[in-house]
């Protein structure tokens, strides 16, 4: 079996910051109190109203390629995580390719709400796997701010734009992606969900006045499932494997809520040093946050080290998976 790796990692982070600051002139809220319920001091928009998840996307993959020295027409398969698409139809994945070049490439997009990128990224290692494909791009890429109610203070806090992408190629040694575990509970659908937009509830005018395609989120239920989720599947991974907390190098989890991840982590007994924290500065940028993490502690990552992801989102959707660095 050819074990996949992830040989390269880059990222799109937009220009405008909105702080807590001016969060309290659109919604009635406070400094403290946001930064108390979730950690979060700022997060970035996308304001171009022309540019969308595509967009964010292709500027990550091509971050990728410039890092890896390779041209976009060497890249076999695009998959694109996201649960904020630029359109129904055709799939992100297809505009990206078209964006960057990738001639030789297909692809097609994976919606699992914030866990998207992770069965995203266990997605794309089984292409690498079987033998069949030599690079695959996977991208989290989400324009959070496009599904936001800003007069909402539960989740308009929450969220900010951003994109991150991952090369993943054939593993040279025993480095790369080891284990992973996928898991859903479609009766969690309640909790947190966007109520209209689909073919349940498609676009009228009474969705769009009643607000039915903004995030909708109970926050109290998601928050008490989700510590224990993300924790379970970490410690699973490091059972699996006979990882003690100290054979961790890094722990990488989804970046919905500082005190859903500290939880998390003291349940591992993992300490907070080695945990990847960014969401004070970009908040829940859903299918991106996994792959924003690693490209900003990629500089401290050294081959062979152990790191375990963790990630909770809509649906139900939980996974983890255990990777050894292989650069």
């Amino acid at each position: 079996m050819n074990r996949a790796a992830i040989t390269a990692v880059g990222a799109y982070l937009p220009d405008y910051v909105l702080n807590n600051e001016e969060m309290e002139t659109l919604v009635e809220t406070t400094n403290e109190w946001i930064v108390t319920r979730s950690g979060i001091t700022e997060r970035r928009i996308l304001k171009d109203k022309t540019k969308a998840s595509a967009f964010m996307a292709a500027e990550a993959a091509k971050n990728v390629l410039e890092k890896r020295g390779i041209t976009a027409d060497s890249i076999d398969l695009i998959i694109v995580a996201t649960v904020t698409p630029d359109h129904q139809y055709p799939a992100t994945a297809n505009v990206v390719a078209d964006m960057i070049g990738a001639k030789n490439a297909w692809g097609f997009d994976l919606q699992a709400a914030c866990s998207s990128f992770i069965y995203a990224l266990q997605t794309g290692s089984k292409f690498i796997e079987s033998g069949t494909h030599k690079r695959v791009l996977v991208i989290g890429s989400d324009k959070m701010s496009s599904i936001v109610d800003y007069t909402d203070r539960k989740t308009s806090i929450l969220f900010g734009d951003a994109a991150g992408a991952v090369l993943l190629e054939p593993s040279a040694d025993e480095n790369g992606i080891i284990d992973a575990r996928m898991y859903v509970d479609g009766s969690g659908k309640k909790y947190l969900y966007q109520p209209a937009g689909g073919s349940l509830n498609p676009a009228s005018y009474d969705t769009v006045l009643n607000k039915q395609h903004f995030v909708y989120m109970d926050g109290q239920a998601v928050f008490k499932i989700a510590v224990t989720k993300m924790a379970d599947v970490a410690e699973e991974m490091m059972v699996r494997n006979n990882l003690s907390a100290d054979d961790v190098a890094f722990l990488v989890p989804h970046q919905a809520n500082k005190r859903i991840i500290e939880a998390a982590a003291e349940r591992m007994g993992i300490g907070m040093e080695k945990v990847m924290l960014n969401i004070h500065k970009y908040g829940n940028t859903t299918s991106a946050t996994l792959p924003l993490c690693l490209y900003e502690w990629e500089h401290e990552l050294k081959k062979g080290d152990n790191i375990i992801l963790t990630t909770f989102g809509a649906g139900f959707t939980w996974g983890g998976m255990y990777i050894k660095w292989a650069y």
